[in-house]
């Protein structure tokens, strides 16, 4: 009984320094709170294949960010430990564990990690982020400085759909309110990095982190900076002691407290819609007069006026009185020799002359003057000193100065002695005005002097009598406004201008008339006047003497008047025969061409848009595709006359994740309200579910139409979710409608799945196949080009007109038929040109002709070199098939090889009973290094061997001698035979619309005469 006193004893004490000792260690401790929000959005997802292949590489890097989650003691012997949790998101939040020491519970952290499924639809960040301040602040430590989130995410989508939560910046300004510091982690290096910036709370926290690296393997580097960057922050918070004592037990319930606080304002709510056009108010009163408002800031000086028009001459001035002769003064010195004087006044222009005879060519022209001198630009900072430069050459002589003012008149000095003829003398000041003197003679032009010193300024003379207009000479640098000058002379009248705006009364005076101008220079003497008229006849003069007798006969006498009509001649040999007629083939082209309803047209189609919502789209993106919708829709009512009101059903699929699809069916309320709904479809930013958006469109669209020609246009960045989409993406084929898809690459570039996009479309059916375009941006949806093929591809099914016109051969016939592939031509017409020769050959090939008759047709091209793509044949499926192989060359032009090459296979071809030869020659008669007398030669050597040339010329830009002379068979005179060979078309595109290519085969087919 002792021994189990002592017992008890000592458990009890061995009991009691345990607890003492767990006391110890738990105030020891420093836990810091880190949890994990994780994104596994459709984004993510399925940013590559396969589609968990990022969703594994975040799990791997959270699982190693845990292993690393060690405890670590400070200098201060606090034990640095960690609780951890984490949770994943998409469009919706899912806890994967609850924060939990990591000590304990880390095998479970991780094996909860591991069990993370993608959810795949739309990515709501902002709501994971609070969700995830959540849990940090509801448990954990006490210490409110160490808590930290670690968000994950690739930062998709940068703009386009409201967050529900308010936004990642509400969210981060919500972990910063509260002490949480948040980092942010980019799964690859290419995430949308500025929203990654507004996640993190401090940019300390986004230091490019990515939670895997180029080699796609879990980033340590990243790991590590983080918790380094955490163990350092938090020291401080564990190395502060305080004063704590051990809890003593606990107490029993308090008091219920008094009412708290009211709280804070919430934050101001979503903008509401816009509300119901209100009641028309009462009118106000009237009110008062306003003030008169200051008076404006005085205008810029306006731009120079354009220059006006030559005013009319002015009246010739009176000639002025002669002035007195002075007296004559004392000689001068000689002086040097003076400057040339100005030229002198313009006469009156004299009569004007015939017209002189054509002027050899000139020779080039100088170079044109400079052009004007731009405006100066804003001033730049000021550089820094440069060294001092060397010093540079003698700039040129300056320009002459002005005159000095005249000086002070000298008094009368003696009158001296005629001395002799002295030297010239200097020039003289220039001496006040005289009194005007006699006219002199105009004396002889003096010798160029050489160029005096510059004078100092003078002071501003009076004002001159205005000058002649010169000429307008270039404007000059804009230079500083200078001061007001003084009121210049009136201008030339300018052109009436429009009428302005009435402006203010003005307060002016009336101005002073002119002064009237000076009389101008006396004009030369006119030239002598020209011979003149003869004058009246004069009365008769007297009869003359008799003359001698003359015996010659004199001069025939002029040709009498027109005699009376005579009688009717014997009727003439017969003419030549005229130029055939008009067959039935020209005149149904020319029915078709004067009927717009004999062309062929697109079908009634019925038409099913099914357009790709997802979240991998983007917002940017998913508004250029409903532009895409109602351009084809504007493009295929006029351009191809459908008439989807009447005739063809209209609908329009949006789809996303499960159970995410939206239908607008064009109903009886018209167009332009279907247009607007399908403006205002929004974004659904969610999944991607392909197969289960097109069987949605089969029951809710396609099963309603009742046209024959049914088209689905799908519209998707090619990557559906097949893992979780049970819907085959083939649910359309065999279904009697055909699919196109349109695959654009994503938001990241990332190309469309061809095999998705082959699977779609339908492309093995026997029935309808479908077709496929891969295009880089959505943008290009909205291209010319691009919408013309895409047309194209909808009304396959064409509805033509019934009209025939057969051809029948009646001998053995030899058809060759030369492309033209040179560099004149273009790509796209030369393509052009094989769908017509492919059409004429299907029409030679399919004629009636008599039993034992052979029409075998080759096809060739030729540029500067000429070849046979496809050499004679009877099998019309294999020659079409070998025109699709023909590439364009587009290089120069040679028509004497092609024609070489067809008098070669041409020679010994027909039959024994008289078979014809034919070259069929694409051409506009243009061609290199060719004379006429060659191509006569070469065209005399073809008819030499029986073929027959028919040449089928495109354009206005042709060499019509040329052309004449490839049909004309050798004989210039010909025209009949010339006008039955020769076809011409405005353009390319004419070749193939309506019936043309039945006339060419009609002709061919009829043997010439």
């Amino acid at each position: 009984m002792e021994t189990l006193r002592v017992l008890l004893a000592l458990l009890c004490v061995f009991l009691a320094e345990a607890q003492a000792q767990i006391q110890v260690n738990k105030f020891l401790d420093c836990p810091v709170d880190l949890f994990f929000v994780l994104d596994t959005s459709e984004s993510v997802a399925l940013r590559t294949k396969p589609h968990d292949f990022y969703i594994n590489q975040i799990k791997s890097f959270t699982n190693q960010f845990v292993d690393k989650l060690t405890d670590l003691t400070h200098n201060c012997d606090r034990v640095l430990t960690w609780n951890s949790g984490a949770l994943h998101y998409s469009d919706e939040v899912k806890m994967v564990k609850e924060l939990g020491p990591v000590g304990t519970e880390r095998d479970a952290m991780k094996k909860a990690v591991q069990a993370i499924e993608f959810i795949g639809k739309g990515t709501y960040t902002d709501c994971a982020i609070k969700r995830g301040v959540a849990e940090v602040l509801r448990g954990g430590s006490h210490y409110s400085e160490n808590k930290y989130i670690v968000v994950v995410t690739d930062g998709h989508p940068l703009t386009g759909y409201k967050e529900p939560c308010g936004g990642v910046q509400e969210a981060a300004n919500e972990a910063k309110q509260f002490g949480v510091k948040v980092f942010s982690v980019a799964i690859i290096p290419d995430a949308e990095e500025s929203r990654l910036l507004v996640m993190a709370t401090n940019k300390n926290y986004r230091q490019n982190f990515t939670a895997a690296d180029e080699a796609r393997s879990p980033h340590e580097k990243t790991i590590q900076t983080i918790i380094d960057m955490m163990t350092n922050e938090t020291r401080d918070t564990c190395c502060s002691f305080d004063c704590v004592a051990p809890g003593g037990p606990k107490g029993g319930p308090g008091d219920p407290g008094s009412k708290g606080e009211t709280g804070r304002p919430g934050m101001p709510g979503e903008k509401g819609d816009t509300g119901g056009v209100g009641k028309i108010g009462d009118p106000g009163p009237v009110g008062y007069s306003g003030m008169k408002g200051d008076r404006g800031i005085k205008g810029g000086k306006g731009d120079r006026g354009h220059k006006g028009y030559e005013g009319d001459k002015g009246q010739n001035g009176r000639d002025g009185v002669d002035g007195l002769k002075g007296e004559a003064g004392f000689s001068g010195l000689s002086g040097c020799k003076g400057s040339p004087g100005s030229d002198g006044l313009q006469g009156d222009s004299g009569p004007k002359g015939d017209a002189g005879p054509y002027g050899v060519k000139g020779a080039k022209g100088d170079d044109g003057k400079d052009g004007e001198e731009g405006r100066p630009g804003n001033p730049g900072t000021q550089g820094p000193k440069g060294e001092p430069g060397r010093r540079g050459p003698d700039g040129d002589k300056g320009e002459r100065g002005d005159d000095g003012a005249p000086g002070p008149d000298g008094g009368p000095g003696d009158r001296g002695l005629g001395g002799e003829k002295g030297e010239q003398g200097s020039r003289g000041n220039r001496g006040g005005r005289g009194e005007p003197g006699d006219l002199g003679p105009r004396g002889e032009q003096g010798r160029e002097g050489s160029a005096g010193p510059n004078g100092d300024p003078g002071d501003a003379g009076k004002v001159g009598p205005p000058g002649y207009r010169g000429d307008e000479g270039a404007p000059g640098p804009e230079g500083a406004k200078g001061p007001r000058g003084i009121k210049g002379a009136p201008g030339d009248r300018g052109q009436i201008g429009p009428r302005g705006a009435d402006g203010l009364p003005g307060n002016g005076t009336e101005g002073c008339p002119g002064f009237q101008g000076y009389p101008g220079p006396r004009g030369d003497n006119g030239e002598p006047g020209g011979k003149g008229t003869p004058g009246p006849k004069g009365d008769d003069g007297d009869p003359g003497d008799s003359g001698l007798d003359n015996n010659t006969p004199g001069k025939p006498g002029g040709k009498g008047a027109k005699g009376h009509r005579g009688g009717d001649g014997s009727p003439g040999l017969p003419g030549p025969p005229g130029p055939s007629g008009t067959d039935e083939c020209e005149i149904l082209d020319i029915i078709m061409k004067l009927c717009s309803c004999c062309e062929c047209k697109c079908a009634p189609v019925d038409l099913v848009f099914v357009v790709d919502s997802s979240e991998s789209i983007g917002a940017t993106n998913f508004a250029l595709a409903k532009d895409f919708i109602i351009t084809v829709i504007d493009r295929l009512m006029k351009d191809h006359q459908i008439k989807f009101v009447n005739d063809s059903k209209l609908s329009v699929v949006q789809y996303s994740g499960s159970k995410a699809q939206e239908v607008v069916h064009l109903s009886d309320k018209g167009l332009i309200e279907f247009k607007q709904i399908v403006r205002d479809l929004k974004w659904l930013a969610e999944a991607t579910y392909t197969g289960e958006a097109l069987d949605y469109t089969l029951k809710n669209s396609i099963n309603q139409m009742k046209q024959v020609n049914r088209v689905a246009i799908v519209l998707t960045d090619g990557r559906s979710d097949i893992t979780r989409d049970k819907v085959p993406l083939n649910v359309l084929c065999n279904q009697n409608v055909r699919v196109g898809g349109l695959g654009v690459k994503d938001y990241s570039g990332r190309e469309p799945n061809k095999e998705q996009l082959d699977d779609m479309t339908c492309n093995s059916s026997p029935n309808k196949p479908g077709f496929s375009f891969v295009l880089d941006n959505y943008a290009e949806l909205l291209e010319d080009t691009f919408l013309q093929n895409l047309l194209a591809k909808i009304c396959q099914d064409k509805k033509c007109p019934d009209y025939k016109c057969p051809i029948n051969f009646t001998q053995g016939t030899d058809i060759l038929m030369m492309m033209d592939s040179s560099a004149s031509v273009g790509e796209k017409n030369f393509e052009t040109s094989k769908t017509f020769a492919v059409s004429l050959a299907e029409r030679f090939l399919n004629a009636e002709k008599p039993s034992g008759v052979n029409v075998r047709v080759a096809l060739g091209k030729y540029s500067q070199n000429a070849e046979i793509v496809q050499r004679w044949t009877t099998d019309y499926a294999l020659l079409a098939n070998k025109s699709e192989t023909v590439l364009y060359e587009s290089k120069g032009t040679n028509v004497l090889e092609a024609m070489n090459l067809a008098k070669k296979e041409l020679q010994g071809r027909g039959d024994s009973a008289g078979g014809r030869k034919v070259l069929v020659l694409f051409s506009d008669g243009r061609s290199q290094n060719m004379t006429q007398k060659q191509l006569a030669d070469r065209v005399r050597e073809l008819a030499g061997a029986s073929v027959d040339i028919f040449v089928i010329a495109v354009g206005s830009q042709v060499n019509e001698a040329n052309l004449y002379t490839l049909v004309s068979r050798g004989r210039p005179d010909d025209s009949a035979y010339a006008h039955r060979h020769l076809f011409r078309v405005s353009d390319y595109p004419t070749l193939i619309r309506g019936v043309f290519y039945q006339t060419v085969s009609r002709r061919v087919s009829i043997p010439s005469q």
